[in-house]
């Protein structure tokens, strides 16, 4: 895909709207399979070229782990605001200018926390928090809002869709060579089987995530950005 102008001018506000001497805490939140890691690491790489220090983290790392979610009978919504430590997400958040941090990381490989991936971030100029379960502004019982800015990424359901397909199928013959990964256990199914399985997943769960629960963000964000069917940003706005 070609370079983006529109990340660019994304890039241009974050770097507008941060204070010196202290990180700017951005969250980047909007369906799954919108495409929010991809532009978290685009808007990190023009960030660095301006000499700004960004860090990307993702809030999977704040998913309760498979066997507490398991425990719970929650597994199969995972992804969902009560699979998430949120409050350990939002006091990591809101402590981002303190000092170092020991971040957790959630592997799309395993499909679960890996302690062994956890991270360090120490008081970059931008953090970009992407992910789910950042709606909290819309909670009649709002906790401390520890976002500085609030990004929405949004698209057609049914690209949403189609996107959330081609991932799950990338995955899945990723694990043609690696027994490890949580998808080589449909590598028994055939290539069509696995696409009418992930469009159930899509339909029983990320879908009604997103309009129950996800969506909730889009009015409370600060900007709005719109995509098209080919994953590219078509505008910038308000919500």
């Amino acid at each position: 895909m070609s370079p983006d102008p529109q990340i660019d001018l994304l890039a241009e506000r974050l770097a507008a709207a941060r204070t010196p001497g202290r990180p700017l805490v951005t969250g980047l939140t909007g369906a799954v399979s919108a495409g929010k890691s991809t532009l978290a690491a685009q808007l990190a790489g023009r960030l660095s070229d301006r000499g700004l220090s960004v860090e990307v983290i993702s809030t999977d790392g704040f998913l309760k782990p498979n066997a507490i979610l398991a425990a719970e009978g929650a597994l199969d919504l995972k992804g969902w605001p009560h699979t998430f430590d949120t409050p350990g997400m939002l006091s990591t958040l809101a402590a981002v200018a303190s000092g170092p941090l020991q971040v957790p990381v959630h592997s799309h490989v395993t499909y679960d926390i890996d302690p062994a991936l956890a991270r360090r971030i120490d008081r970059p100029d931008i953090l970009i928090a992407e992910g789910l379960n950042l709606h909290f502004r819309a909670e009649a019982s709002a906790p401390a809002d520890p976002l500085d800015l609030l990004l929405y990424l949004d698209a057609e359901e049914a690209d949403l869709e189609a996107w959330y397909v081609a991932r799950f199928l990338g995955f899945w013959e990723a694990a043609e060579h690696d027994p490890a990964s949580f998808y080589a256990r449909f590598r028994s199914l055939d290539r069509a089987a696995v696409a009418d399985l992930a469009r159930r997943v899509w339909e029983g769960v990320n879908l009604p995530n997103l309009r129950q629960h996800i969506a909730r963000a889009r009015p409370t964000a600060d900007l709005v950005m719109r995509k098209g069917p080919d994953h590219g940003i078509t505008g910038i706005g308000s919500p």
